[in-house]
């Protein structure tokens, strides 16, 4: 049940959104760990003294730096992929209505009967008693 001192989600209704919040864990927990990392670099280099002068010209740096995003989106990827292609998922629905939001009004459509279409405005206050 949602609160107002809550800052998860929802308790799911649906296995899909079930697994809409474990990537969400999942890609939180991969931005928190890049985002620790970076800031304890910057501070060590802020406050480092010493300078290694191989750091910057190494042809080996420069291949780990270039590899480890690419491993890190790839981990990011693989569950989206998995999760697009079960939300695709295409089945066969007994009833369709279809909502349009207008300016000062909604207006629905049922399609899989003979077009049964409606308007839905609002009642002034002094209409309602």
């Amino acid at each position: 049940m949602a609160t107002w001192s809550n800052l998860n989600f929802q308790d799911s209704a649906s296995p899909l959104m079930e697994q809409l919040m474990f990537f969400h864990d999942h890609t939180l927990m991969i931005l928190t760990m890049i985002t620790m990392m970076v800031s304890y670099l910057m501070l060590s280099l802020f406050f480092n003294l010493y300078i290694n002068r191989y750091l910057l010209e190494g042809q080996f740096i420069e291949i780990i730096w270039t590899i480890l995003p690419a491993i890190t989106l790839i981990f990011i990827a693989l569950p989206s992929l998995k999760l697009l292609y079960l939300l695709d998922e295409i089945n066969n629905p007994s009833i369709t209505l279809k909502s349009i939001g207008h300016q000062w009004y909604w207006s629905y459509e049922y399609s899989n009967f003979q077009k049964i279409e409606f308007d839905s405005y609002m009642i002034p206050n002094n209409e309602l008693l």
